[in-house]
């Protein structure tokens, strides 16, 4: 299953990134663009925080959601119960429009000799998001 989950992985696509002052430039020019001086003493600084802000925002593209499930604890002997963590908070953006998206994801599983940490399943939420 795992092997499965990774093969499908967007993330096995390598992307150019640009560098930290390229994508500074950028919010710059969308500054412009809207009509205003990113120049100015309001929007000097927000070029730097726009890009720290979307580094927080897609940093699930730096993680592995593979390697969040690899743990996994054995000790399940007659274990034979959904596993359900309900109303994990996701905040993601759209793709199209890069518009915020904030909502709830439900993850539900039948272990299979081994459970994962409840945890890793809402950062496996985290990495997709």
């Amino acid at each position: 299953m795992l092997e499965e989950l990774a093969s499908r992985d967007a993330r096995a696509f390598p992307v150019s990134r640009p560098s930290r002052a390229e994508a500074e430039a950028a919010v710059r020019t969308l500054l412009r663009w809207a009509g205003d001086d990113p120049s100015r003493e309001g929007l000097r600084d927000t070029p730097a925080r726009v890009v720290r802000a979307y580094g927080e925002f897609f940093s699930g593209y730096h993680m592995d959601p593979v390697a969040l499930l690899e743990r996994t604890f054995e000790e399940t002997e007659g274990y034979d119960e959904i596993v359900l963590l309900r109303d994990i908070r996701v905040e993601s953006h759209c793709e199209h429009h890069m518009a915020p998206i904030i909502g709830r994801a439900h993850v539900a599983y039948l272990p299979h000799r081994r459970v994962v940490g409840i945890s890793k399943l809402a950062r496996v939420v985290e990495a997709y998001a």
